[in-house]
């Protein structure tokens, strides 16, 4: 085994460790990963807010047992697999063993150890960024056309996995016409190419077709309510932030793409990148959607940075480049990850309010940070809802009903008594089961100062009480409340039938 192996080895070995020591037990899964897990159970060419590869790996963990440790090692995963492919394009490149380690450690203490913690599509998509730029490189340099149907294969599974990967083309296509390597756009394998990565995608703009394009709805929704509160000069503060210890080795690739000789034919990717980062700028896209563009420019940056300083006295600069990221890691290790207790972060909240971390996508400042939020109070829900469910006579004609997907993914996920709970929101509108006929229904509803629910829903129901609440004040879902009604005086189905249809409509 060589040197180059082991140190290789020794970084991805690195980088599963870190991604499970980097979050304390008292944190849960986060909303999200509720939502990409339960669509393991409903298998389908796409989904409302996301494409279908995400649903394969949950159906995989699934298979594995469904526990933590699996949710949290495909992320990581995906993540190492973006180190290896940085790896692989500075060798490809000709780096040496210096710039091999400068990339590795880059990618290692970056953004990517926060994104990586959670099970989402966005691990896969930067990986299908990097994978595909790679592979980009691979046709150039080699000449060899299989790169082209290669190519067109990762883009199709990045396009299964989220559609944000449509942003690379849009930056990537202008690029390559104005350069000197639009030749590529003559060949006609790579039209072929074109033809197989359509067909691959096929199935999911059926279902689009088919189910009136949610995107859409769903986009629109997004901007209205999300993107909205995006502010472009945030967007390019955390840009910087995202490789903040590669920051120079990003800036070197830039200049390097336009100097260095041995670049000359992949001069096309610094245009790529000014143009890909404008692009989603105009659209006040969210910050993090922009992720994928930096590890390939690591790639280039090192390579550069390893020859310019092989000689003189810039020789001693070398290990000044190697701690960087390194020693910025120290103060983000305190700050971007869930490795302190709730408590902790509130009684500091100033260092995590000079980052922007406590701001929300609702544009207002918070405790702690979104995602932090998000990952408190599951557990206990669950528990509440299966200790209530438990006492309830005819359970299974019993259903539960909750605002939002979060709080119904998290029952499903913890629950003892393999409760399935339901909502309109989300992809769980179409996952009523109602070849049940349901007498009682447990309503988790978030927390309102003057709720009406007793009032609009118990002259339905022969008894009705409050379940409980979630108590713990740091979660986003603080004061969800649980109220329970039974034996149903009218026909429930008839009612979620119409709440249903309604939905589905609003969708439409």
């Amino acid at each position: 085994m060589t040197k180059k192996t082991l140190v290789l080895i020794g970084f991805i070995l690195l980088k599963f460790v870190l991604q499970y020591v980097l979050i304390s037990p008292e944190y849960d899964l986060q909303r999200d990963e509720y939502l990409h897990l339960y669509q393991a159970h409903h298998l389908a060419w796409g989904y409302l807010s996301v494409p279908p590869v995400s649903s394969w790996f949950s159906y995989i963990i699934f298979l594995l047992g469904n526990s933590v440790f699996w949710v949290k090692f495909f992320p990581a995963l995906f993540g190492a697999l973006t180190l290896l492919t940085v790896w692989k394009t500075i060798e490809l490149l000709k780096g040496n063993l210096y710039a091999l380690i400068l990339g590795a450690l880059g990618i290692l203490f970056s953004c990517l150890l926060r994104l990586n913690m959670l099970y989402q599509p966005n691990s896969l998509d930067v990986l299908c960024w990097t994978v595909f730029y790679y592979i980009l490189i691979q046709d150039i340099t080699s000449q060899k056309t299989k790169w082209l149907y290669i190519g067109a294969v990762v883009f199709a599974f990045g396009f299964l996995n989220k559609y944000n990967i449509l942003f690379l083309l849009l930056g990537l296509i202008p690029s390559i016409l104005i350069s000197n390597q639009r030749k590529i756009l003559g060949q006609k394998q790579l039209y072929f190419a074109l033809i197989l990565g359509f067909l691959l995608i096929l199935p999911n703009l059926v279902w689009q077709y088919r189910n009136q394009f949610p995107i859409v709805h769903h986009m629109k929704e997004l901007a209205e309510t999300q993107l909205v509160n995006v502010d472009r000069a945030g967007f390019l503060k955390e840009q910087i932030l995202f490789f903040i210890g590669s920051l120079f080795v990003i800036l070197t690739a830039l200049y390097a793409l336009l100097r260095y000789k041995q670049f000359q034919k992949f001069q096309f990717f610094f245009t790529t990148f000014i143009l890909t980062l404008s692009i989603f700028m105009y659209f006040k896209a969210k910050s993090y959607y922009a992720i994928g563009l930096y590890p390939i420019y690591i790639g280039f940056g090192a390579v550069y940075l390893s020859v310019i300083l092989e000689n003189g006295w810039k020789r001693f600069l070398k290990p000044v480049f190697i701690l960087i990221p390194i020693l910025l890691f120290i103060p983000m290790y305190n700050v971007a990850f869930p490795n302190k207790s709730p408590k902790y972060i509130v009684t500091h909240s100033e260092q995590y309010k000079k980052l922007g971390m406590l701001r929300w996508e609702d544009g207002k400042e918070h405790q702690l940070p979104q995602d932090f939020a998000d990952m408190l109070g599951w557990k206990e829900l669950a528990g509440k809802v299966d200790s209530i469910y438990t006492t309830l006579p005819s359970q299974k004609e019993t259903i539960i009903i909750c605002d939002n997907y979060g709080q119904a993914g998290a029952i499903n996920y913890y629950s003892k008594k393999g409760i399935k709970a339901m909502s309109f929101n989300a992809d769980y509108v179409n996952w009523f089961d109602l070849t049940i006929r349901y007498k009682n229904l447990i309503r988790v509803k978030e927390f309102e100062e003057n709720s009406d629910e007793f009032k609009e829903t118990s002259p339905f129901f022969e008894k009705a009480f409050l379940g409980g609440q979630i108590t713990n004040k740091y979660a986003r879902e603080y004061q969800t409340t649980i109220f329970v009604f039974t034996n149903a005086k009218i026909n429930i189905n008839k009612r979620l039938e119409q709440e249903i249809q309604e939905e589905k409509n609003y969708n439409d």
